[in-house]
């Protein structure tokens, strides 16, 4: 092989090997900062995963981010938290849904229920709306 073919072989793979640490160091992939398809995809992806009473509330704030829709009351000495996190695209109205979320339901912090959000029974008498 040339010796100037080798050079610049060499080269571009050090300039491919400075952008892929470049992209690492400064790309922010928070879901916070997704656009709208990319973090539905990602909250679908990541809820598929979770394992009820493995999954905590902070976990979830970590992870995915603030909730599109959150809900929450206390009854005596527990703590009902629900949040909904947009998953599958209904309508093009600028306003996200319960229809459009899946719900993360936390006793006490603790990852107790997952369900679509359009299933979600109002009527439990567990949590007041907060939105």
């Amino acid at each position: 092989m040339n010796k100037k073919v080798i050079i610049r072989i060499f080269l571009a793979l050090a300039a491919y090997g400075i952008f892929v640490l470049l992209v690492m160091t400064f790309y922010d992939d928070s879901p916070d900062k997704m656009q709208w398809k990319d973090r539905e995809a990602y909250n679908r992806q990541f809820i598929a995963k979770l394992e009820l009473e493995q999954f905590t509330f902070k976990q979830a704030i970590t992870q995915l981010g603030s909730p599109d829709i959150t809900e929450a009351k206390k009854i005596a000495d527990d703590k009902f938290q629900v949040m909904f996190y947009r998953t599958q695209h209904v309508k093009s109205d600028g306003i996200t849904t319960q229809d459009e979320c899946t719900f993360l339901l936390f006793i006490n912090g603790v990852l107790k229920e997952i369900g679509l959000g359009d299933n979600y029974p109002d009527n439990w008498g567990i949590v007041e709306s907060h939105r």
